[in-house]
């Protein structure tokens, strides 16, 4: 066995708002990938408008730079949890990782789910601490929680002896000691090809790759992506793609192509242990392995994470269906949907019995509401239910995904979180004070106690919270708990809201609906103040006389509506109830419409109820 030493393929971790893509942008400067003149955005990996937007990574992205006739491969991976799939995959190309931790938050639960996948793939791993410059700086603290980190995770000695970094990414320096502050990026561009060893590979054997990536262009096609693990690959070859079930599919790639920068460039031959992109076949998965068509051997499938969370996809079958959206036929949701489960190893997509809907199941509530926004701004229209959680049964229990649930909040807030949570089946497990005023709390919940949690927990903290959450494998059934302690106020009738029977209903509750919105019979227009649900009219106008104007009134003041976020709505919504998602709109509605419906339904299941009592 041999090492490739003209090639390193490294992944960058980091939590969420740590500085990973920024750092990476501050080695594209560095090595020469841009021009010194180049005008060129900020966050250039973050090349999703929702990653932009929302300042996160959300699919892992490749690239590369070259230092000292070395080319760098570098894969930026996601910092949450919900996202893992996207971490599999880049696991699966790298021979080892950059862990980025921020030298005041210190490593937080996504550092911990990322890294633990990289100490199980037994990655090297460097440790850069990063953002040395703020005010509330606590390096020496923050690498003692890594040791701690590591030890914990079940780190092996040579992983354990790390070098360490001290960085401040937004400026692109680095440096080996706390004392010096360094003047650029050449110390971690030298340890990285140092410390993390070129790809391992048997000289003799015939071409082999990994599939750990799909993309698609408009001019070639399918795109396959992987690391080459053995053997070569030159132009105009013969390959086989071997898939799942032992299935064989030949073809010869129209283009061969490798990372230079951002961009991809044309190649002739490619090498062992470098990174390509090959166009030419259609049908192929993720896990796949592409082989010489004279040596078919396959290699291990990526391993992946079951999906933990399920959700309702139909199409829009509310009165505004087709106003707003340019695809709304149930065809092309399925077709959609079952091309984003050929992108993305982390979801399945299931049809129902009665074909009306589509079962969607993923990691989190996060990851489908990322899927359901990217649909939403391509132009469907579509409705989605509930997140509901997968559960297993084992030896007739029912097990229950749990998370790792970690609270960072001020002491006033402890006593209010610890109480919700606990009403939700959640176990506080461990406190730590570190007498700044603030308490770091961990509980161990089940994973439904968190759907619709997040928001009132901002509102518990007055937003100061934080609220981060790990799986934690599968555990007993904890029990029944109310997830919501209010109704809805409903729509009983289609029209425009109008401004006086907002004021009147607004002593009812929280309003979703502002003078003007257009409404429909079983359309949820707020919150009620209490658990039951009612049906209003919020397009009730003030009636007029000859003895009274409508202008000698005082001018109704509203309280202003907030708007309707996704998340917001998917956290809200109740079992019988359903969220409508339009390009320009989203609407939270009843499944059932038809109020009279709904009261029949209301009353057979009570008398039912009263009968097995």
């Amino acid at each position: 066995m041999q090492h490739n030493e003209k090639t390193r393929n490294i992944a960058i971790i980091a939590h969420v708002d740590h500085g990973k893509t920024t750092l990476v942008d501050a080695m594209f400067r560095q090595s020469g990938v841009f021009r010194e003149n180049q005008a060129v955005d900020d966050r250039v990996m973050d090349s999703m408008d929702l990653e932009r937007e929302r300042g996160i990574t959300i699919a892992a992205k490749n690239c590369s730079v070259r230092w000292r006739d070395v080319k760098i491969n570098i894969v930026d991976t996601p910092g949450h949890s919900d996202f893992g799939g996207e971490v599999e995959r880049a696991m699966s190309m790298v021979d080892g990782a950059v862990l980025l931790v921020d030298s005041s938050e210190g490593p937080l639960p996504q550092t911990r789910f990322v890294l633990k996948k990289a100490l199980d793939a037994g990655l090297p791993i460097l440790v850069v601490v990063n953002k040395i410059d703020r005010a509330d700086a606590r390096p020496g603290e923050v690498l003692n929680e890594v040791y701690d980190l590591f030890i914990d995770l079940g780190a092996d000695e040579n992983q354990l002896e790390f070098p360490v970094l001290y960085a401040v990414g937004r400026d692109g320096v680095a440096s080996p000691t706390l004392e010096e502050r360094g003047e650029n990026l050449h110390c971690l561009f030298d340890l990285i090809v140092d410390r993390i060893p070129g790809p391992l590979f048997d000289p003799s054997a015939p071409f082999q790759m990994l599939v750990s990536d799909l993309g698609y262009s408009d001019y070639l096609g399918r795109l396959i992506i992987g690391k080459i693990k053995a053997g070569r690959l030159q132009d105009k070859t013969d390959l086989l793609c071997m898939g799942e079930g032992g299935t064989q599919t030949p073809f010869r790639p129209t283009r061969i192509q490798a990372y230079e920068g951002l961009q991809l460039a044309d190649q002739q031959q490619v090498e062992m242990g470098d990174i390509v992109v090959l166009a030419g076949l259609d049908k192929v998965c993720i896990g796949d392995t592409i082989c010489l068509k004279e040596s078919p051997v396959v290699l291990p499938r990526i391993d992946v994470d079951e999906p933990t969370v399920a959700m309702r996809f139909t199409i829009n079958t509310s009165p505004f269906a087709g106003r707003e959206g340019k695809i709304v036929q149930s065809r092309k949701i399925k077709e959609r949907l079952e091309k984003e489960a050929l992108t993305n190893v982390a979801i399945q997509v299931e049809e129902s019995e009665d074909k009306d809907f589509m079962i969607v199941k993923g990691r989190g509530e996060f990851q489908l509401a990322i899927i359901i926004e990217t649909m939403r701004r391509e132009g469907f229209e579509l409705g989605v239910g509930r997140p509901e959680v997968i559960y297993r049964k084992e030896g007739g229990r029912l097990l229950e995904p749990l998370e790792r649930v970690y609270v960072d909040c001020d002491e006033a807030f402890m006593g209010v979180v610890t109480e919700k949570l606990s009403i939700r089946r959640g176990k506080l497990v461990n406190l730590s004070n570190n007498g700044g005023g603030r308490a770091r709390m961990e509980f161990s919940a089940p994973s439904r106690a968190l759907i619709g949690y997040r928001d009132e927990f901002l509102t518990d903290t007055k937003g100061t919270g934080i609220m981060n959450s790990l799986f934690d494998g599968y555990g007993e059934y904890r029990g029944d708990f109310p997830t919501r302690f209010s109704g809805s106020l409903v729509s009983d009738r289609q029209g425009q809201a109008v401004p006086y029977a907002i004021f009147n209903l607004e002593p009812r509750g929280r309003m979703f609906v502002q003078p003007g919105d257009a409404v429909y019979e079983g359309m949820i227009i707020g919150e009620h103040n209490r658990d039951n649900d009612i049906d209003v009219n919020p397009t009730k106008e003030k009636k007029l006389t000859n003895l009274r104007a409508s202008g000698k009134d005082e001018a109704i003041i509203l309280t202003p509506v907030l708007p309707m976020t996704l998340e917001k709505a998917l956290n809200f919504i109740r079992d019988d109830e359903m969220v409508e998602v339009t390009p320009l709109s989203i609407r939270l509605r009843k499944v059932e419409l038809s109020a009279q419906k709904r009261h029949t339904m209301s009353a057979r299941k009570k008398k039912a109820d009263g009968k097995q009592g």
